[in-house]
């Protein structure tokens, strides 16, 4: 299904729902709130996948909101305005926080995944947020696709986990940032995650900055203080 043409949340929702107990939950970073549908007890759900499933669980990590997403959230927000010219593609995006919050900061935004139930989330908080305007989705397997435009941000949060396809993943980079002098490529992850291998690679054709930020959940969140972690978030502009 092409969830970009779809206009009409409760055809979102209802298809969600078909699969998922739902409901909307308030984020709020910085000065904006937004409410972003999530699975409504994530943790039943895995364990329900656990006791019927035969087969192997396809987790769905990309509807959890992790750290490195909330603390890359924050410093998007803290960006100058994009004033609808400039552009910007989250890769991996999950639920589409961080697209969500470069689209309220005013940047044409594409939301992307390759994974069908993100899609659907994320263009139902497209709508939900009245962010239409500023934000789209897009299917996008970075492995493989070869898009036509480039983008002045690219955006991507818990993205290097598998060490196999760093070399896809940096041609994509490469091939899909845009040649303006300010543009930018920003990657967050928990800081366990050095992912060595791919910044090697990258250091040939990017200079690289990074900067570590300690994440602490607000009090009543859902994670404990006890799992308050570091997250890095590393930016890479292209060597001209």
């Amino acid at each position: 299904m092409d969830f970009q043409k779809i206009n009409d949340m409760d055809q979102l929702l209802s298809r969600a729902g078909e699969k998922f107990d739902v409901a909307f939950e308030p984020v709020r970073i910085g000065g904006i709130s937004l409410e972003i549908l999530q699975i409504a007890d994530l943790d039943r759900y895995i364990e329900h996948l656990a006791e019927t499933s035969n087969e192997r669980i396809d987790l769905p990590l990309w509807s959890k909101i992790w750290p490195a997403s909330i603390l890359l959230s924050y410093l998007l927000l803290s960006m100058p305005e994009g004033k609808g010219s400039k552009t910007v593609l989250e890769l991996g995006a999950g639920v589409g926080l961080c697209g969500l919050c470069a689209a309220c900061r005013k940047y044409r935004v594409t939301i992307s995944d390759n994974h069908e139930d993100s899609l659907l989330f994320a263009r139902t908080n497209i709508l939900r947020n009245n962010l239409q305007n500023q934000a789209r989705v897009k299917e996008i397997d970075f492995l493989k696709d070869e898009l036509n435009e480039n983008f002045d941000l690219i955006i991507g949060s818990e993205i290097l986990y598998l060490e196999y396809y760093y070399p896809a993943l940096l041609a994509f980079l490469k091939n899909h940032l845009s040649s303006a002098p300010d543009a930018q490529i920003l990657l967050s992850a928990s800081s366990r995650r050095k992912s060595p291998a791919f910044f090697k690679k990258a250091g040939q054709f990017f200079h690289i900055s990074y900067k570590n930020v300690a994440y602490a959940p607000p009090s009543g969140d859902k994670m404990s203080s006890e799992e308050s972690e570091q997250v890095t978030i590393y930016r890479l502009k292209a060597k001209h």
